[in-house]
Parts: C-alpha cells; structure tokens; sequence
C-alpha cells in the first residue's frame, strides 16, 4: 500500500464566536516509522513534526536572544519575537512555515505549550511570598496605590470619553474595560525577574519595587474579580456571580486549610541537605495537575491552579528551591518557547487596520502607561527618593512579563478582546518593556550610594572608638575562621571591637531578596537553622568577650551577581572600618584544592571595586581554625605582616598592630625593600612621599613596640622579583598566617613580572602568589579605600598603631 502523504486534512466551519478550522486527523500517521528511506515525506506524521517544532522554536529564541542580548533584552522579549517572526506577520505566509506547522500538527504543540506554561506557572507561585504585603512600609504601599490608581483612572476616562468623539463598534466597550485593568497591573513575579535580570533585585529601588508590585498585584486582581462578577450580573447571570465567589471560596480554601499546611508539614520534616523523597515529590506534581484539572472544571485556565498551588509551597530551601532546581531547567528553557511559537503564529500585525477601534485601543493602552509612569514616580518624589531612583523606579513598574502575555492569551481565546486589541498589547509590551531595560542600565547605578559615602578604614579609624569589623559568612565552615581571626583582633577594654555578621546565602526557589537582621520566632526551617546555629556560635564568643566586643547578626539572601550590593549597604549603615571575605577556594588538610566556588569570587571582585571601606580576602588553609587556632591556647599564634610600602600595607600593618599585646600571637613584621635603597636610590617625587610615609610609619611601629618580645621586626632585600619570591618563601619556616596589602608601588621592581602569572588578580601580585598551592600558611589580603582628601598628616593616622600601649606623640 502507498504511503499517505498527508496525515490531516482541514476545513472552516461555523464556530461558536467565529469560523473555526476543523481538522480530521488520520490515526495511524503517528511517527514516520523509517518511510524517509522510502522517499517519504517526515513531515506528513505528528511525532517529526513536534520535535521540529520544538528544535525550531528553541534554536530561534535563543538566536535572537544572543542578538538583543547586548540591549539588555529579556529572554521573554526574544520568546516572544521569536514567535512573531515564525507567525503570520512574518515567515508563517511561507510554504516552509506551513509544513513545519501544519494545521494538524497545531494541536499537540499547543497541548504541549500549555503543558509548559502550566509548569512555569507553578515555579512563579512557589517563587511567591505572600506574606510580603504584610511587610510593606508606607512608601511601598502609596507607590503601589498609586501605580494601580492613576493608570486604571486614566484608562476609565479614556473609555468612556474617547467613543463620544468618534464612531465605534460598541462590542469593544468590555474589551477596554479589561485592557485597562491588566494594563493597570504590575506583576509581582514579572517585577522580581526583571530585577534579578538586572542584578539590581538587592538595590533600593529593587526592594521598593518588589513590594510596591505586591500591593499593585493585590488592588488589580480584587478589581479584576469585581469586574467579573459586575457582569456577569449586568448580563442576568445572576448565577455564575454566585458561582465566581464560590469557586474563588474553593481555592482559597484549597488553599489556607489543606495545601498550605501539607507544604509546611513536609519542609519541617525535611532534613538539613536532603532533597525530596521521590513519592513527595510526584505527589506534588500530581498535585499541580489536579489543580490544573480542576480550575479547567470550572472555567478557569489550568495555569491558574497551577499558580496557587505552588503559592502554598514555602518558598525557599528546602522544598521551593529544590521543585525550582528540578523544574526549571526542562520546562522554562526547553519548552516553554514553544508557547511563544503558538502566540506568534496566533498574531497577525496585518490584521491591525487603522480604524477607530485600533485608535481607541492604542489611547487606552498609552493613557495607561502614562499613568502609571507618573503616579509611581510622582509618589516616589513625595517620599524624597532621589529624582534618578524615582524615574528608574516608575520605569520598572511600567514593564511587563509572562503573567501579563499569558492574561493576554487567556482574554483572546475567551473572546474578551479581539485580535486588534491581542497584537496592539503585545507590540506595547514589547516596545515599553524593550526601551524600559537599557535606559535603566543607563540611570541606575546602586553603586552611587557608596561611592557618596564617607569611607573608613582601620588607618584612619579614630583610635577612641571601637573598631568596627563586618564578617561575611558563606557557610558554617567559614565560622570557626573568622571567630578566630576576630579572636586575634586582639579586644580589649582600651581597643573594643564591634562585629556585624552578615550570612550570605544564595537566592534559590524565591522572587524577593532578603536583607535582615536576624529574628528567630516559632519552628525553624532549614534556612533558618542554619543562620540560628551560626549566629549561636558568634554569640557564644562574644559572651566570652562580654565588655570588649559587641555583636549584630544580618542575614542576606540574594543573587550572587548582586550580592555585593548587600554586603555594601551593611558596610555602609554600620560604618565598618573593615570587611573581612571569604577566599572562594576550600583548602583541604593536606593542601589540595578541595572545592572551587567562582560565584563566591565574583562576589569578593564586585566588593573589592566597591565597598565603602577596607577588605580583607581571607585565604584559610587549616591553620586559622585548625589545630594551630589562638582559641584554644596552647600554642602560639605566628603571625607575619609583610610589608612592601603603599597604602594597602599600610592598612595591612595597622591591622596587624592591633594584635601585639595578645598574649597568644606572634608578631613579625618584614620589610621587604629595593637592595640599593641606602645607596641614595631616587625615586619619582610621589614615591618620595610614598616612601616617607611608609618609613614613618615604621618607625612609629618599632617605637611603640619596644619592650614586647613577642613583636619582631626584620628588614629583607631584593632587586627583582625573583628576590622577592626567595623572601616569600622563606616564611614558610615560621608563619600561621600571612597579612599583606591587595596593591604596591606601580611598576616597582619588586614585583615586576609577577602579574604574568596572575590567577586572582582580585589578591594582588603577592597575595595571588601566596595563595598558590606553593604555600601553606594561611593569608588575609587587605585593600585599603583611603578617605578622600586625606593624608598622612591625619591626627589618627598612627594612633592605632599604639592605641593599646602608650601613644607617641611628636
């Protein structure tokens, strides 16, 4: 028998709204089953025909993404014109385009397509907090009234006004009702994804955002119901009203009393580290189908469903981050395009005439970003945010994502808005969202905030007040270290100290960033635990230091791209002198590499290019808090502070001086100098005055250490670099832990060559080389952000150096 070539044929009829393309499809045209060799034609059979439309649908996004890519577009942008260039509007008039998306082959991939969004639906409610309304401040709210109030104002205007002076098809009146409502809308997760996206999620105008959205979210989806219900009265269906509130009843229901407090039970039980069970986590995913299977009942997209279920799931580890981990992947990146491919081939630009229902939709449609443009920025202003953050603000509240396309779909498919209105809210979505992005990469800089501030250091710090130190801890591993090196900080009654501890943990199955100090109430989830038992630790040292040190925790869940933005805005609020960093390499006993973590180095390089004061890169290879730790007491702690001259060693030694007087440490400072320089070597006039600076700093050094046998001071010579590895490695013999400037003198002989071989440059050319497998003391890389304007005449420039044993004065 000769193969069909064919696997349906197609036809219009009457539909219920409009004509319909019906399509009879032959049953046994599944897969092409090998007839390619026969000459058969691939195309012909449902199976090749999805799986080309998939490879199709993804290939050309991710193309245009890497296009736009470099004018901060989005990846829904490039989803979404991906979709239109393989619709009517372009490629889909095509010949290519009608084999490859047959009318018999429409149906899996939109069953496929929604099967995806479905999913993607679920990940945005688990990634959803709702209890964020409750944190909202008045700033937040006014802004989040304001950008629903003013556009959803103008829009009513604009409707009822606008048809008085112009002739109009009096179908469309409900249609611009809800084009202004969803016009109105600022989602929540499409808000936090653009944020994130940006890496300003962390930022002021990211935090503002992410709750002003929240309360925009929760005015637009109550009118929305109204305006639901309203007509379904209008239109005498009293009925489906009172079927409306008892369906939104059911899901609330669903909701608060059974899947909520099922999600909650099962994170309680989940122990720290461990994913899912396999039975929980496919009892979860039945769940969401069911939930999709049961609004699909009632009239309601499945997504919907979907989406409140997975607001019961607590966001977060361990349940929300790890459904994220093994959703997200599969579903968002590989078939969630196809979606778009459907939308795309649903839109047809040439069907928008230049008629007055377009013109009317347009003007409702304009009025509405307007608005909203305006009202956020106008209560931004009242609020005194800066005139800068208020317009990048009022921008952010005017973009669109998934939620508002997938509203969209929902509205044409239910008849509520016609295609007109479908092309022209995509066009503005894609216009507004697409300017919206790189002009704000243009006028928000969250860096500002720092680089305005005025910045400290344990130099120019005033010795009569404490010494303000910020930790950042990554895990529980980097706590025993850093209790110790705080330990060796030496506090004291004349020398106190204040420590901040920041807890930093990646965002992972969450939309909103965090950044609070930390407050423990009821039963703990596994985040929480964690950042309960480092804070125990932290407080138990500080109870052994009770009238020296004072102690603050912070906890920061944030992107790692922007995580800096955190670390700066404690640094700055508390006024640290210094901020101390864990090296992004885990050292093991035996001085191998056990662990490589490069997001944890992008987060030290965006700190040290930016922090409002001092940075420590603290290098750890057992010694710190292994056996040879100062804690325990029973041996001494050697320390070296090596010293090549400029600002960083500078601040380097004013940190080690800190630590004479412990009566557990060692200290040794060397003085690694140019072999010729009692020969008369003269250098440019700023190194003179580098050099003088440095000279005198030593000698205060020496002078206010005199008597202390555990200070030993030591002067090394080379010529050249090699020299200088020769004095580097005669440390080794006695040396726990290394301090050492990030930066030297520019282009001195000493280390000339050495950035050659440069594999951290964030430690600088020494620090790079004494973190190399090479050597097995520990090191503390310290960066100094000098004041501005300031000098070494400063009255409290070498007072730290003596603060705790007699001050000398000239």
């Amino acid at each position: 028998m000769a193969p069909r070539i064919v696997s349906s044929v197609s036809g219009s009829v009457p539909g219920s709204y409009r004509q319909e393309l019906l399509v009879c499809q032959f049953t046994d045209m599944m897969n092409s089953k090998g007839l390619v060799w026969s000459g058969g034609n691939p195309f012909s059979f449902t199976l090749p025909v999805l799986l080309a439309q998939l490879s199709v649908a993804f290939l050309l996004s991710r193309t245009v993404y890497i296009l736009l890519e470099p004018f901060k577009q989005s990846m829904l942008s490039a989803q979404l014109i991906a979709g239109i260039i393989l619709g009517q509007s372009f490629f889909g008039r095509s010949n290519l385009s009608k084999q490859l998306f047959p009318p018999g082959g429409r149906l899996p991939l939109e069953t496929l397509a929604d099967f995806a969004l479905l999913f993607h639906l679920f990940l945005l409610g688990i990634r959803v907090d709702p209890s964020m309304v409750k944190k909202t401040g008045r700033d937040a709210v006014a802004i989040g009234l304001t950008g629903f109030v003013l556009p959803f104002t103008l829009g009513i205007i604009a409707a009822f006004v606008v048809p008085h002076m112009m002739e109009f098809d009096g179908s469309i009146q409900e249609s611009i009702l809800r084009i202004v409502t969803i016009n109105s809308l600022s989602s929540f997760p499409v808000i936090t994804s653009l944020l994130a996206d940006l890496n300003i999620l962390n930022s002021d105008v990211g935090r503002t955002a992410t709750l002003a959205c929240s309360v925009n979210e929760c005015c637009n989806y109550t009118v929305y119901a109204l305006l639901t219900v309203m007509s379904s009265i209008i239109r005498h269906k009293q009925w489906y009203a009172m079927y409306y509130v008892a369906w939104a009843t059911s899901l609330f229901v669903l909701y608060r009393y059974i899947a909520r407090p099922w999600m909650l039970h099962v994170a309680r039980h989940m122990p720290d580290g461990q994913p899912l069970k396999e039975i929980q986590f496919l009892s979860i995913m039945i769940t969401t189908l069911m939930c999709g299977f049961f609004t699909e009942l009632i009239g309601v997209p499945a997504g919907i469903g979907a989406f409140i279920f997975g607001m019961a799931i607590p966001d977060g580890p361990p349940v929300g981050s790890y459904l994220v981990q093994k959703i997200d992947t599969i579903c968002t990146g590989l078939l969630l395009p196809a979606k778009f491919a459907v939308t795309g081939l649903n839109t047809d630009f040439f069907s928008i005439a230049a008629n007055n229902s377009a013109l009317i939709y347009s003007a409702v449609i304009i009025l509405g970003y307007l608005g909203k443009f305006t009202g956020v920025l106008l209560s931004a202003l009242y609020f005194q945010t800066p005139l800068r953050d208020a317009v990048s603000l009022a921008l952010v509240m005017c973009c669109k994502g998934i939620i508002e396309v997938a509203i969209y779909i929902i509205l044409k498919e239910d008849q509520m808005i016609d295609q007109e209105a479908y092309g022209l809210l995509l066009i503005s979505m894609i216009v507004t969202t697409g300017i919206a992005r790189p002009l704000l990469s243009f006028l928000y800089d969250p860096s500002r905030r720092y680089s305005s501030y005025q910045t400290n250091s344990v130099l120019y710090s005033n010795p009569k007040n404490d010494l303000r130190i910020l930790v950042c801890v990554h895990s529980q591993d980097n706590v025993p270290t850093i209790i110790s090196l705080l330990e060796s900080s030496n506090p004291s009654r004349s020398m106190p100290i204040s420590v901040f501890v920041l807890n930093l943990m990646e965002l992972s199955g969450r939309a909103a960033a965090v950044l609070e100090r930390n407050v423990y109430r009821g039963r703990l989830t596994s985040m929480r635990s964690r950042s309960e038992h480092i804070a125990k630790a932290f407080s138990y040292f500080a109870q052994k230091n009770e009238g020296v040190m004072s102690l603050q925790h912070f906890t920061s869940i944030a992107p790692y791209a922007s995580m800096h933005m955190d670390i700066c805005t404690i640094a700055s609020d508390v006024m640290a002198n210094i901020l101390i960093l864990p090296f992004h390499r885990v050292w093991e006993i035996d001085g191998t590499i056990g662990s490589n973590l490069p997001a944890i180095r992008t987060v030290n390089q965006n700190v040290i290019t930016k922090a409002p004061c001092s940075v420590g890169i603290l290098v750890d290879r057992g010694h710190i808090a292994g056996n040879l730790s100062i804690l325990p007491g029973n041996t001494l702690f050697r320390i070296t502070v090596l010293f090549l001259g400029g600002a960083d060693d500078r601040e380097a030694l004013a940190y080690g001086s800190r630590m004479v007087g412990h009566p557990q440490i060692g200290l040794t400072l060397v003085w690694l100098r140019l072999w010729d320089h009692r020969k008369g070597f003269e250098e440019a006039p700023v190194n003179n005055v580098e050099s003088s600076i440095d000279s005198d700093m030593i000698s205060h050094f020496r002078a206010n250490t005199i008597g202390y046998e555990s200070v030993t001071y030591k002067e090394e010579m080379a010529k050249d670099a090699v020299g200088t590895t020769r004095v580097l490695r005669s440390l080794e013999e006695a040396c726990d832990l290394c301090i050492v400037g990030r930066q030297h003198a520019p282009d001195s002989p000493l280390t000339l060559g050495l950035t050659d071989w440069s594999e951290c440059p964030e430690l600088g050319d020494i620090g790079d080389m004494l973190a190399t497998s090479d050597f097995q003391f520990s090191l503390l890389v310290v960066r100094q952000r000098p004041p501005a304007g300031t000098g070494f005449s400063n009255r409290y420039t070498l007072q730290p150096l003596a603060s705790s044993h007699g001050v000398v004065t000239n």
